[in-house]
């Protein structure tokens, strides 16, 4: 997910009266920003850490905890319905959503103080302002009544919900990630524009608590992940009761008193409509580029993003760019990453290093997830990198089948000399399993690394292990090597 916005509505510019002089400059306080600051600071360098809208960014306010949270809710309310399976009587849950969006701030405000300028300050010494960010010169930015001259920057403003220009869309009220936590009335029917991570987390989680849910998505839902393992979340949904509408173009919207209806083009050309109470906007995002002054701080860069090399490093060489700000892979995990790797190659010039996307993990939290890490099969065969594929059934595993979560598959890349170029994963917390080919793809490891694990049993991580017995089974039992045990057992 994606960093703080420094997108605020912007009046009269306030009188300079105070001016800064800074080691470092943080410009955003999400993920990435609150990486690059406490690490600056706890290290000993005078830091100012700039934020013009919410600490802790989109991942605390907007997505990664306020969508789990809801999606936490969202599999209590399964579970009842799916208790008979295992012996328990079922019951249609008693869905208080007010109350269930009342937890997801709670949790907020649980976690808030992590992400707090009273933290910042106390545990590493940054001070913060909260105020919107401006560069005026290569080395100086104005936020509020403040001037802040600095050695280095980094800026990390995150990325805001992209809403396409659809003919009739800004008349209607619709939702982003922004305000879909915020509901104050629970859906009778959502629709969904977009079928990528968030569109599909947030339409099985209404759809589980109650609302009737149809998704409009002009290509492919989950158009990034394996299709083979979409298919067994594609089928999931299927079952849960959520319309998939794909290869369906939205052409217009408008608003009826409370009815959204939304006109689409099918696959075949012919015009429909969708009607429901509430509409959420997921086609994707768009970085946070807009009023930063960057021309005037000479960095390159264009709606899709800031312009970046390998190191991170802008077109201005005392500032860097970190996280869904520079329009490359956006996750939470990615900006702390990066946020790591800027505040590495300020402190540490001779000892620099680069980002790496190759070795980046993600997950979708849909009922499966689906997971993955490494290269996928499109990109291997757009490098011409030879590769094989190890598959682990779910149904396989003990542990699954003990829970009753069958449903999934693991899949390994494997390259000619056993290095492990990729994996994928679908079925109960594929994000967990994906964790340790995460570790071993970061690492260059092969996959008869796993040989010499012993696995705790029974785990549904022992699918990982699963995988390596089947590609070193395939490798040990050959012709040859049958001869040379018959050969050798001769002299016992």
């Amino acid at each position: 997910m994606a960093d703080a916005s420094n997108s605020v509505s912007v009046g009269q510019e306030p009188a300079i009266t105070k001016t800064i002089k800074a080691d470092v400059c943080v410009i955003g306080a999400g993920s990435a920003g609150l990486t690059a600051a406490g690490g600056a600071g706890g290290l000993g360098r005078k830091t100012i850490l700039i934020e013009g809208h919410k600490m802790g960014g989109d991942c605390l306010n907007f997505g990664c905890v306020p969508s789990k949270t809801l999606i936490a809710s969202a599999k209590v309310a399964h579970t009842m319905r799916d208790a008979a399976r295992f012996g328990i009587e079922a019951v249609e849950p008693k869905v208080d959503f007010l109350k269930v969006i009342e937890r997801v701030g709670q949790v907020i405000d649980d976690l808030a103080h992590h992400d707090s300028a009273e933290r910042m300050k106390e545990e590493f010494n940054v001070d913060t302002i909260q105020a919107r960010a401006k560069f005026v010169g290569p080395r100086e930015v104005v936020a509020g009544d403040t001037k802040v001259i600095a050695k280095h920057f980094v800026i990390a403003t995150g990325s805001s919900a992209f809403v396409p220009p659809i003919p009739g869309l800004d008349q209607v009220s619709y939702l982003t990630n922004e305000t879909v936590f915020s509901q104050r009335f629970q859906p009778e029917h959502l629709i969904v524009l977009g079928g990528g991570p968030i569109g599909m987390e947030m339409a099985q989680a209404h759809r589980l608590l109650g609302s009737k849910v149809t998704v409009v998505e002009m290509g492919k839902v989950f158009g990034k992940d394996d299709p083979e393992l979409v298919e067994v979340v594609r089928d999931q949904l299927l079952r849960d009761g959520v319309e998939l509408r794909e290869g369906h173009q939205a052409k217009s919207v408008r608003q009826e008193g409370r009815t959204i209806i939304v006109t689409v083009e099918t696959p075949d050309g012919q015009s429909t409509e969708i009607s429901g109470d509430q509409l959420l906007v997921a086609v994707g995002r768009r970085p946070n580029v807009q009023g930063l002054g960057l021309e005037e701080a000479g960095i390159e860069y264009s709606p899709r993003g800031i312009k970046v090399d390998d190191y991170l490093l802008t077109t201005n060489k005392r500032v860097y760019a970190v996280g869904d700000v520079t329009g490359g892979l956006q996750f939470t995990h990615v900006a702390g990453a990066q946020g790591r790797i800027a505040l590495n190659n300020i402190l540490l010039k001779v000892l620099k290093k680069k980002f790496n996307p190759d070795i980046v993990p993600w997950v979708t939290y849909t009922e499966p997830e689906l997971a993955h890490v490494g290269l996928t099969e499109g990109q291997l065969k757009e490098r011409g990198i030879a590769y094989e594929v190890v598959r682990a059934p779910f149904h396989d595993n003990d542990r699954a089948n003990a829970e009753g979560a069958t449903e999934g598959l693991l899949k390994v890349l494997v390259a000619k000399n056993g290095k492990i170029l990729g994996v994928d994963a679908v079925g109960a917390h594929a994000g967990e399993i994906v964790q340790q080919f995460a570790l071993a793809v970061a690492n260059g490891m092969k996959i008869g690394a796993f040989d010499n694990m012993i696995a705790p049993y029974p785990t549904l991580g022992e699918i990982s292990k699963a995988a390596a017995d089947t590609y070193s089974f395939d490798k040990l039992f050959t012709p040859l090597n049958k001869a040379a045990i018959k050969l050798l057992a001769m002299f016992d």
